[in-house]
C-alpha cells in the first residue's frame, strides 16, 4: 500500500529517513530529505545522459570538453589549462578526454601563438556539427526530465540549488567556480589573458 507525503507518493528516500528515525531515533537525519535525492536524481540523469550522448559514440564528460569549446564563442578553441577551469577535472583526467575526442576528429591540437611551448584544443568542422545535434538532443532530454515541474517551479528550484551551491560549504569546496572576478567565463578569460600579453 502506498504511503504519501504532502499529497505525493513517497519514495525510496522517504523509505531511507524512516528506517533512520527507527534506528537512531537520537539523530537529526532530515537533511537526507534534501542531499539524498540530490544523489538520486544525479546517478538517474547520468543513466539518461549516457544515453543521449551514446547516440553520437560520445560519453558525458567528451561532450562536455565539446560543448565548454562552443560555447568559448568563435574561433572555438581553448588551453587545455581553460578546459580544466571549465570542468573542474585534473590534468589527466582532462588530457584523456581530449585524447579521446580528437582520435575521433572532434576536435584538433594547435599550437598557441602566444605561448610557444603551449598548445590550444580547437573543434573541428566534424567536431562542431557532433556537438550542434548533441546538444539539441541533449536540451530535449532535459526538457522531458523536467517536465513534471512548471515554468515557475523549475525557477524556485533553480533559484534554491543556486543559493546553496554558492553557500559557504559548497562554494569552498568548488574549485571550478564559473568566471574570474570579473565574471568572464573561459574563454573570454583567456582571450584577454592573450590580449595582455600583445
Amino acid at each position: 500500500m502506498s504511503r504519501y507525503h504532502g499529497g505525493m507518493p513517497e519514495d525510496a528516500i522517504d523509505d531511507i529517513v524512516r528506517q533512520w528515525n527507527r534506528e537512531r531515533p537520537d539523530l537529526d537525519v532530515s537533511a537526507t530529505h534534501v542531499l539524498q535525492r540530490i544523489t538520486r536524481l544525479y546517478l538517474l540523469q547520468s543513466s539518461s545522459f549516457a544515453d543521449v550522448f551514446g547516440h553520437y559514440g560520445l560519453t558525458f564528460g567528451e561532450y562536455e570538453v565539446l560543448a565548454a569549446l562552443l560555447r568559448s564563442g568563435p574561433p572555438h578553441q581553448l588551453t587545455p589549462s581553460d578546459l580544466v577551469d571549465a570542468l573542474v577535472l585534473s590534468s589527466g583526467a582532462m588530457t584523456n578526454r581530449i585524447d579521446r575526442v580528437e582520435a575521433a576528429g572532434l576536435v584538433q591540437r594547435l599550437p598557441d601563438p602566444d605561448d610557444r611551448r603551449g598548445t590550444l584544443v580547437a573543434l573541428t568542422e566534424k567536431g562542431r556539427q557532433v556537438v550542434d545535434e548533441a546538444l539539441l538532443a541533449h536540451l530535449e532530454n532535459e526538457e522531458r526530465l523536467l517536465s513534471a515541474l512548471s515554468a515557475g517551479e523549475r525557477r524556485q528550484i533553480a533559484d534554491l540549488l543556486r543559493r546553496l551551491l554558492a553557500s559557504e560549504p559548497f562554494a569552498t569546496l568548488d574549485p571550478g567556480r564559473p568566471g574570474d572576478s570579473q565574471g568572464r567565463v573561459p574563454g573570454q578569460v583567456a582571450r584577454a589573458r592573450r590580449s595582455r600579453r600583445r
